[in-house]
C-alpha cells in the first residue's frame, strides 16, 4: 500500500475506535489539510490514482465507504467514512483496539487484584493511549513482570542475582531487565516513570548484578546468625546481608552513605573514630539490606542518631524516603547530612527542572525532612554527592 494511503486509512482507524467508544461514527473530509493533508499533497496523476486504487481495495473489502466527486474526466474523493472497524483493521493488518484490549486484559487478569495499577494500564489501552510508551501489545511484558515481583514478594528478604533469577522464572538470562520499565510500574504503583534508575528498581526486588556484601566501618563486633562473632575490621567489613544477627559499638551515631566513592573517602576520614559507625546503602537499599541494617540496631541504644547523606536529587531523596521509613518502623528517625543547599562547594550547579525539584521536594517531605524541602524551594540545587569532600558528623552535638 502506498504510505499516504496508509496513513489516511490508519488516521481514519484510529478515529472510528474513538468514536466508536462514544457511539458515534467517523469520517474524514479528504478536502481537510487535517484529515487528508497526505492526499491534497498529491501533484502528479500517477500518485493520485495509485492512492485512489488502494482507497478503492479498501471499500472492497468492507473496511470503508467512499464519497466522490465526479467533474467530467476527473475523479476527486470528498470523504471517506468507516463502515466496519474489523474489516478496515484486517485491510491494514492489524488488530482492531477493542480486541487488543480484551486479549491484554485476559493475558493480565489473573494480577489484577494483587496489582490493582494494571486495571489503571487497561483502562488507558482502551483507550487506546499508551503507556510507558506502548500499547496493549506489551500485555505480555507486562504479565512477566508481575510474575516477577510475585516471585521476588515471596521471597523477600533473599538478595538474588539478575541474570540467575532471570533464567529460573524465564529461561532467559535478560529477560527481568527488559522488563525493567514495568518493573518500576509494579513497585511504584504509578502509570508514569518514576525516574528510578533501574538497579534502584531491581534492589527494589532484592536483585543484584551481582552479589553485594554489606558494607560497615567502625568499631565493633558484629555477630552473625550462626553465632560466630567478628570484630570490625578497619578500614571496613563486608558481610552477607542475611548473615548478620547483631551489632555491639561503642557508637554514638550511624552514617549511611549512597555512593561507594563518598564512602570510601568517609572511612578514610573516620579511620580514628570510635564513636560513628558508617554503613554503605549501594544506592536504593534493598529489603535484604533494610532488615540486615534493623538487626544491627537492636543491639544499639535508641539514642544513637541515625544520618543519611546522599546526592541531591530525586533519586537521593527518594532513598532517603525508604531509609526514614525503615527507621520509623523501629521508633527511630533519620537525620540529613550534607543534603541541604548550604554545603560547602566552590561552584553552585544550577537549579533542577521545576518538575524534578517538585519530586526532590515531595520525597524530603516523605522522609521527615520539612525543614530540606523548604530549604530546596527557597535555593534550588542538585548536585551529586561525590562532588563533595567527605564530612563526618560530630558527635558531641548528639
Amino acid at each position: 500500500m502506498s504510505p499516504p494511503a496508509q496513513h489516511v486509512l490508519e488516521r481514519l482507524l484510529r478515529r472510528g475506535e474513538t468514536a466508536r467508544r462514544r457511539g458515534q461514527n467517523a469520517s474524514l473530509s479528504m478536502r481537510s489539510a487535517r484529515d487528508a493533508g497526505e492526499y491534497l499533497a498529491l501533484r502528479s496523476l500517477a500518485e493520485i490514482e495509485n492512492f485512489h486504487a488502494h482507497i478503492a481495495l479498501a471499500e472492497r473489502d468492507g473496511g470503508i465507504e467512499v464519497q466522490r466527486d465526479r467533474c467530467g474526466d476527473d475523479e476527486r474523493l470528498e470523504r471517506l467514512s468507516v463502515a466496519n472497524l474489523t474489516a478496515l483493521a484486517r485491510h491494514l493488518g492489524t488488530i482492531p483496539l477493542d480486541q487488543q484490549a480484551d486479549a491484554a486484559a485476559d493475558a493480565l487478569g489473573r494480577w489484577q487484584a494483587q496489582f490493582p495499577i494494571i486495571h489503571d494500564v487497561l483502562m488507558r489501552w482502551r483507550e487506546g493511549r499508551k503507556v510507558r510508551g506502548a500499547d496493549a501489545s506489551a500485555a505480555s511484558d507486562l504479565a512477566d513482570a508481575a510474575l516477577a515481583v510475585a516471585a521476588r514478594q515471596a521471597d523477600a528478604g533473599n538478595e538474588r542475582i539478575l541474570r540467575r533469577e532471570s533464567v529460573r522464572l524465564f529461561g532467559q538470562s535478560k529477560r527481568l531487565e527488559k522488563l525493567t520499565p514495568w518493573l518500576d510500574l509494579l513497585l511504584t504503583n504509578d502509570l508514569a516513570s518514576s525516574g528510578l534508575m533501574p538497579q534502584e528498581t531491581w534492589a527494589l526486588l532484592d536483585l543484584r548484578r551481582e552479589p553485594q556484601p554489606f558494607l560497615v566501618a567502625g568499631s565493633g563486633t558484629v555477630t552473625l546468625l550462626d553465632g560466630m562473632q567478628l570484630p570490625l575490621a578497619r578500614p571496613f567489613l563486608g558481610l552477607p546481608s542475611e548473615a548478620i544477627s547483631a551489632l555491639s559499638s561503642p557508637a554514638r551515631c550511624v552514617l549511611s552513605i549512597e555512593n561507594l566513592a563518598s564512602f570510601h573517602d568517609a572511612v578514610a576520614l573516620a579511620a580514628q573514630r570510635h564513636d560513628i559507625l558508617l554503613l554503605y546503602t549501594a544506592g536504593m537499599p534493598s529489603p535484604a539490606w533494610r532488615k540486615a541494617c534493623l538487626r544491627l540496631l537492636q543491639g544499639l541504644p535508641q539514642s544513637l542518631a541515625f544520618y543519611h547523606w546522599g546526592d541531591i536529587d530525586e533519586g537521593g531523596f527518594r532513598i532517603a524516603s525508604v531509609l526514614a521509613g525503615m527507621l520509623g518502623s523501629v521508633g527511630r528517625a533519620l537525620r540529613p547530612w550534607c543534603m541541604t543547599p548550604d554545603v560547602a562547594i566552590a561552584e553552585t550547579p544550577p537549579p533542577p527542572p521545576p518538575e524534578t525539584l517538585r519530586a526532590m521536594c515531595r520525597w524530603a517531605r516523605r522522609a521527615g525532612w520539612d525543614d530540606v524541602a523548604c530549604e530546596l524551594e527557597i535555593s534550588p540545587m542538585s548536585l551529586e554527592q561525590e562532588r563533595l569532600d567527605a564530612l563526618l558528623p560530630d558527635t558531641g552535638d548528639v
